[in-house]
């Protein structure tokens, strides 16, 4: 009995691990579909707005040879012609550099998270992010989205300042730390201002998320 027991536990553990996994499905291309940009652009929140920004996704994928994808940057814009960044970045699964995934879908990423941490959330390089605890701690990602990924307030003149006052709304990749909601990977609190300095003395370096469409 005493051993049925235990057999019984350890199919339950590994159906869970199986479960929480999500093995790719058929011919599934595992390769690189998201990452943590490695380096920003200098300028604070100043990206050159969308284009800008989507472009150094492109630059950054391509340098360690990715190739045959469409990336954009997850992030949003406010006013007239404002975009959601929920809506800019397809419909998943996304993988990251290493061939885990990250999301199965829009749901899968907003709403459910299980496969998104400080563990998978890697940069193009294969990297692990400094987050909470690290020196320097650089977990406030760009993002100007609120937790469903529509876009909030706070997105720096829609990514086109670097000024001192302003504000971005930012994520924690390792899903930790203080904020509104600090365990929300893209919409965590308010930047404290828009500039380089500001970035960086609150937790971030002006990193942003890239997803292939």
């Amino acid at each position: 009995m005493k051993l049925k027991l235990l057999t019984a536990a350890g199919l339950l553990v590994l159906g869970s691990m199986s479960a929480n996994a999500q093995p790719p499905q058929g011919d599934e291309d595992t390769s690189m579909s998201f990452f943590i940009t490695s380096v920003g652009l200098g300028d604070g929140a100043n990206l050159g707005g969308l284009a800008g920004a989507d472009a150094h996704c492109a630059s950054l994928a391509a340098a360690v040879g990715s190739s045959g994808k469409t990336w954009r940057a997850y992030l949003s814009t406010n006013g007239a012609n404002g975009v959601d960044a929920r809506d800019r970045i397809g419909q998943g699964p996304w993988y990251n550099a290493e061939g885990q995934l990250v999301a199965r879908s829009l749901a899968d990423l907003h709403y459910s998270n299980v496969n998104f941490t400080k563990q998978t959330a890697l940069n193009e390089l294969g990297n692990i992010v400094n987050g909470r605890g690290d020196q320097p701690n650089q977990h406030d990602i760009l993002t100007g989205s609120n937790p469903d990924g529509t876009a909030s307030e706070n997105t720096c003149n829609n990514w086109m300042t670097n000024a001192e006052d302003g504000s971005a709304n930012v994520g924690h990749f390792d899903r930790s730390g203080g904020g509104v909601i600090p365990e929300s990977w893209n919409s965590a609190h308010p930047s404290r201002g828009c500039s380089q300095d500001n970035l960086i003395a609150t937790g971030g370096n002006g990193y942003f998320f890239c997803f292939a469409q």
